[in-house]
């Protein structure tokens, strides 16, 4: 019996070690071999070839922390800061240089956790898609045959895109699980080049097909975790306006309408209640005022004005983006002839041969809409003498005492130093540029913020920019990142993403219309039918003043211009 009893520990035990062993694996684990490599290779890790799978996944399962789980482990300091203040969070002081002690704070708000990260692996499918735009969803479903409902809006084609993924997979005879570049055979060369430009993510250089598409497909977890966090913020700022709108038009009611309202809508008003009793039990109840209860015909209204308001914002859009195209116009013509094809090379434009002013001008006008990609010897103007000093020592070039505080000279010898390399190519030039782009992201977060007068005077001499007397330094700041942002995005300014753009609209009608059309709208819930009338009037209101201040602003565009 003793005997028996000892055996069924033992194989309990088995039991659980296998089952332990089993639940264990990770997603990595079952992707196929290809699979396996293509992610390294995605992530620049290198491999044995040939290697068996286990090799492969023993490679993966050493960097799957710091890659997938952890994917802020490799940023320097100053990326750890800005994403802590990106998410609101203040830097714990004494620790600004102490990556360590930064890290922690990262994990702390970052998007998801390591055990999140490792289910959405799982099912690639349920976030891949999120980043694309409709006109990519509608050529991937039409180049695999998938139907999508009519009308084919974004959400019913991401719906059937979602739905469709791997039988679309299947019948091209392709994986899945981390899919190759048959996700993506419907981007052309410039859309893969878009998607990493709205990102803020430098294109590999040099550039290819299968770059581009291993740069877009390491991102997208990452951006569908940005777009996820956008927009639960944008919702919270809904609810919130939405609460804090509900409060203040209480705050406009005579003690007679809260009192009509309430017996309304059914709520019992003890006698002799005071005005701050009344108010709060108007806000008890807000629940009334923001219900179905509202009137079809003062929904309706609010929704014409609503509408009015949104042709006003693009109107004012329309008449700023024709604002920043005429000083984006003027700005180059002071620009020499090196910057206008320093302008047009870093977009991959021939530059014409006659080299003429006037032909260059015409060219970058033509490009205006671009944003650079990629690197070059103009790379390193904005860079601080710090960061210079850093990155030549980097590279094994030493620097001189008398160059070290001069950071014109040190931007020249980086740039030298750079195209000496991208002529000769080979690996030395693809170390440079994994080096750049480690670099590169901290130096935009504090470009010309620490740059001394004479060096801000030296650079907008460089674009042709006349300095006056009396300037001070924060005004030359101003006008050396108009020049930077014109040089690396044209007319299509950082804030220009798609994203923004949806923000920016979202905050333009929350700001010009909350306390207007949707206060009357709420309002005639309880003025019966004579609030029709005034519902009408007060959208009439509302557009009025959102297309006043579409105005201001695009006159503050202008002039800022």
């Amino acid at each position: 019996m003793k005997f028996l009893s000892s055996f069924l520990l033992l194989a309990l035990a088995a039991d659980v070690t296998v089952a332990s062993s089993w639940f264990s694996k990770s997603v990595y684990n079952k992707w196929h071999q290809t699979e396996l490599e293509r992610w390294l290779s995605d992530h620049d890790i290198p491999y044995p070839a040939p290697a068996d799978r286990k090799d492969l996944e023993d490679i993966v399962k050493k960097n799957w922390q710091n890659k997938v789980a952890s994917p802020y482990a490799d940023w320097d300091p100053a990326q750890l800061q800005a994403y802590l203040k990106e998410k609101g969070s203040d830097v714990q002081k004494g620790t600004e240089k102490n990556k360590d002690s930064l890290l922690t704070q990262v994990k702390k708000y970052w998007y998801e956790t390591e055990d999140s990260a490792e289910s959405a692996w799982d099912s690639v499918k349920d976030w891949i898609f999120d980043s694309w735009t409709e006109s990519q969803l509608k050529a991937f479903c039409d180049k695999h045959g998938i139907p999508a409902p009519q009308p084919r809006t974004r959400d019913t084609l991401l719906t059937s895109a979602r739905s469709n993924y791997e039988s679309a997979a299947k019948k091209v005879g392709e994986t899945a699980a981390y899919p190759g570049n048959w996700l993506y055979e419907s981007w052309s060369e410039s859309d893969l080049k878009a998607w990493l430009d709205e990102r803020g993510i430098p294109a590999p250089q040099p550039s290819s097909r299968d770059k581009l598409i291993a740069s877009v497909r390491r991102n997208s977890r990452l951006a569908s975790l940005k777009a996820q966090d956008t927009a639960s913020s944008l919702s919270a700022s809904a609810k919130g306006a939405q609460q804090s709108v509900s409060d203040a038009v209480f705050d406009t009611w005579s003690d007679s309408d809260i009192k009509a309202w309430a017996d309304k809508n059914g709520i019992k008003v003890p006698q002799g209640s005071k005005r701050n009793e009344l108010l709060a039990l108007a806000r008890k109840h807000k629940a009334y005022y923001s219900g179905d209860n509202v009137s079809a015909s003062a929904a309706s209204a609010y929704g014409a004005a609503t509408s009015k308001a949104g042709n006003q914002y693009a109107k004012s859009t329309d008449d700023a983006g024709l604002a920043a195209q005429d000083a984006f116009d003027k700005s180059i013509g002071t620009w020499s002839n090196s910057r206008l094809k320093a302008y047009l090379d870093a977009r991959g434009v021939p530059v014409p041969q006659s080299g003429k002013k006037d032909e260059l001008v015409a060219a970058v006008r033509l490009q205006s809409h671009k944003a650079a990609s990629g690197y070059s010897a103009w790379t390193f103007d904005e860079w601080t003498t710090e960061n210079l000093k850093k990155w030549l020592e980097s590279q094994g070039k030493k620097v001189s005492k008398s160059a070290a505080t001069n950071r014109a000279e040190l931007a020249k010898s980086a740039g030298k130093l750079y195209s000496s390399a991208s002529k000769s190519s080979g690996t030395g030039y693809a170390s440079m540029t994994s080096a750049l782009a480690t670099a590169t992201g901290s130096v935009k977060a504090s470009t010309f913020d620490t740059w001394s007068e004479s060096d801000l005077k030296a650079y907008l001499d460089g674009y042709g920019i006349p300095v006056y007397q009396g300037s001070n330094i924060n005004e030359l700041r101003a006008l050396a990142r108009r020049q930077y942002n014109y040089f690396y995005y044209g007319t299509n300014t950082p804030s220009q993403t798609l994203l923004a753009r949806v923000q920016a609209f979202f905050t333009w009608i929350l700001n010009y219309l909350k306390v207007g059309g949707q206060k009357v709208q709420d309002q005639a819930s309880y003025h019966g039918e004579k609030a029709y009338d005034r519902v009408k009037e007060g959208g009439t209101a509302a557009t009025h003043r959102a297309g006043e201040a579409a105005q201001k602003a695009s006159d503050r565009v202008k002039e800022e211009l």
